[in-house]
């Protein structure tokens, strides 16, 4: 598929990926298996180690610390033939590591869309809403809220961004597997804490893929 129709394809999979899980009862078909409704918890704690930091505290670290080396490898070594080879696919992937977490996280002020462990259905206050509808007039909110789309798995999808990075097609390929598996272990680890349902990891994918496709199309260096 060449650039042109991804980028005309991505948004319309964003959509249709919305209105699908919208629609659908997908999400708690799946969160369902991860909560415990004779307990009333999920099947892992959020404060549970080593897990937290292995996909919380520590890859969150990780991926800034990745980012960061990037940005000073392009400011300082700028003239060495190695980043001059890549200077673009480099621009592209600290853009990404920068813009997919902050869009993704921004449109989380919006959305006001409830975790799982929110949701009536797991025993909290809030009733099942789409992102495109408000919520019932009796419900009184008890504050803002931000679930949607998942911010932190994000930060795993900007990876995708290695894809205009490398040259040959099988590291190509391998960049975008490495980034889907960094991307899906974030967003399972916080389904599997309550914090967000299939949907929410999904749509976060979907985003960043077409966020990172704007900044490639908007990067021209000779």
């Amino acid at each position: 598929m060449n650039f042109t129709t991804q980028l005309i394809i991505t948004p319309i999979l964003l959509l249709l990926a919305i209105l699908l899980f919208g629609i659908t009862p997908i999400d708690f078909v799946v969160q369902d298996h991860f909560f415990n409704f004779q307990t009333h918890h999920w099947i892992l704690n959020p404060e549970l180690q080593p897990y937290k930091f292995i996909f919380y505290d520590g890859i969150k670290k990780l991926l800034i610390l990745f980012a960061v080396t990037l940005l000073i490898a392009l400011l300082l070594f700028k003239k060495h033939t190695l980043i001059q080879t890549y200077k673009q696919g480099l621009i592209i992937v600290v853009l990404s590591a920068i813009f997919v977490p902050i869009i993704n996280g921004g449109m989380k002020k919006y959305t006001n869309m409830p975790c799982p462990k929110n949701e009536m259905h797991y025993g909290g206050v809030y009733p099942t809403t789409k992102v495109w509808e408000h919520y019932p007039k009796e419900f009184k909110q008890p504050d803002k809220i931000r679930c949607w789309p998942a911010g932190h798995a994000s930060g795993g999808f900007a990876l995708l961004s290695l894809f205009f990075l490398f040259k040959q097609k099988r590291t190509k390929v391998l960049s975008l597997l490495f980034a889907l598996g960094v991307g899906w272990s974030m967003g399972l680890y916080k389904m599997l804490i309550g914090d967000h349902f299939l949907s929410h990891t999904v749509i976060t994918m979907i985003l960043s893929w077409f966020i990172i496709l704007i900044i490639k199309k908007s990067i021209r260096i000779q």
